[in-house]
């Protein structure tokens, strides 16, 4: 039996919403380092959402076969709708990672802030994990594997900038924080494939849109770390793809699905201390909004045919997928919603499904992304009408550190603030997500990247 060869080792480095146009100079370090390689643009799977496409990447399948149907869905045997989940025994398929292990001698894999990247069967992990005692506070803090990681690479970088991971106060610092734990595992843990997740693109294109002059900083910003660690890993011997997810678009328009439902008396909701709160189980139909595409939920099936028309009749609906329409996009798995509405290109879905902000619920007004059911771009604001925000969260914040409950709510309600979305599939090609190395095709499907990084591997 002939031995296994070993494999060239591999970064990957996901650059949240790098698209071909921005590859044109204002990344000077990208730019040339890409020019020299080929660029291949990548047809994502639909939803083009961080979960989705990072699952498809993996396991080389489509959502009808691994099931992330999108960052969140409706988990009908609890009834409740959940978001960002961690565990990777969610997603179906065999990995990549577990694939490469068979093919190449002494083969390891690190994932670094990849989603579903807890109980992985990755040899090295790290994912955002905040603490929450039971006095209601959320402690920035991560969970790794080995376990003893963690406290190392907080002695050795700090604690992990949650609140600039997600929020109004995004920075590059968290990005800077993921490639600098880059460079520590590798230097201790020395894997033969590595995947690491850098989000700075993914902030300012959704709240300011992805034209807007200011984004200039942005890319200078992530050009500098993605040019230090590309820098490092090269000089270490390390070969590197640069890959994204998705492009971001411009949009100015939202769509309240879950009010459309309302109207058609098919939202249930339950009143808790005067304020709103959404009734999955007891609704006859609702949607989980994740950015351009909502699965709508339908309890009472009777009610189908009703539903899908008010629903195409709706300003900003582009279209809406029944059992056919999903199968043909690769989503006919049993977590998506009985229907799938696509936002227009312009547009982009709302969670919102109270009639009068004064009965929207206390998370509403606050960042949680794992309590509210559906995704909120509008967490990356604060609310306009806070005179002082600066001080009024500096005293909030002080409350909370002297033992006070408090409620830090300081997030607008308008959903017309945010400026940039994505999950369609069809963007221009210049504004897709691209895959930077030396693939096969200037055009791959985004379960062919599955087998592009074995390629590289095997160069």
């Amino acid at each position: 039996m002939s031995a296994l060869p070993a494999a060239k080792p591999t970064a990957v480095l996901n650059v949240v919403g790098l698209t071909s146009e921005w590859l044109d100079g204002r990344m000077p370090f990208l730019s040339d380092w890409a020019r020299r390689r080929r660029i291949s643009y990548v047809r994502p799977p639909l939803p083009a959402v961080t979960c989705t496409v990072q699952a498809t990447y993996y396991t080389g399948k489509p959502p009808s076969h691994h099931g992330i149907v999108g960052n969140g869905w409706y988990f009908r045997d609890d009834c409740e709708v959940h978001f960002w989940r961690q565990s990777n025994k969610l997603v179906g398929g065999r990995k990549i990672w577990d694939e490469a292990r068979e093919r190449f001698a002494g083969f390891t894999c690190a994932n670094l802030f990849g989603w579903y990247n807890m109980y992985s069967s990755v040899d090295v992990s790290v994912t955002p994990r905040p603490m929450y005692p039971a006095d209601g506070r959320k402690l920035p803090d991560v969970y790794t594997e080995p376990p003893e990681l963690r406290s190392a690479l907080q002695d050795e970088f700090g604690t992990f900038p949650l609140f600039e991971f997600w929020g109004p106060r995004t920075s590059i610092r968290s990005s800077r924080w993921i490639a600098n734990s880059a460079k520590y595992v590798a230097d201790r843990y020395h894997p033969t494939l590595t995947f690491v997740y850098l989000p700075h693109l993914d902030y300012n294109p959704q709240r300011l849109g992805p034209n807007h002059a200011s984004l200039n900083a942005d890319l200078k910003e992530i050009d500098d770390v993605c040019a230090d660690l590309i820098r490092y890993y090269e000089a270490a011997g390390i070969q590197v793809i640069v890959l994204s997810e998705y492009g971001i678009v411009p949009v100015d328009t939202p769509v309240h699905i879950n009010r459309v439902l309302r109207s058609l008396g098919c939202v249930r909701v339950r009143e808790e201390l005067g304020l709103e709160i959404l009734d999955p189980g007891a609704s006859a139909a609702f949607a989980v909004a994740d950015h351009q595409i909502a699965h709508i939920y339908i309890n009472d099936l009777s009610r189908t045919a009703v539903i899908r028309h008010a629903l195409e009749e709706t300003a900003g609906i582009d279209a809406v997928l029944d059992d056919e329409g999903k199968r043909q996009a690769g989503l006919d798995h049993p977590r998506s919603g009985e229907l799938v509405a696509v936002a227009k290109p312009n547009a982009w879905f709302t969670y919102y499904y109270w009639l009068e902000d004064s009965k929207a619920p206390d998370f509403a007004r606050t960042v949680d992304i794992h309590r509210k059911p559906g995704y909120d771009p509008v967490e990356l604001f604060i609310d306009p009408a806070i005179s002082l925000p600066a001080l009024t969260v500096g005293y909030k914040l002080a409350k909370r550190k002297l033992g006070f409950r408090n409620l830090l709510d300081v997030i607008p309600l308008d959903a017309s603030l945010v400026k940039g979305s994505h999950a369609r599939i069809d963007n221009p090609r210049e504004r897709g997500p691209v895959f930077v190395g030396n693939a096969s095709r200037a055009d791959l499907q985004a379960q062919e990247v599955y087998t592009e990084i074995l390629a590289h591997l095997n160069s």
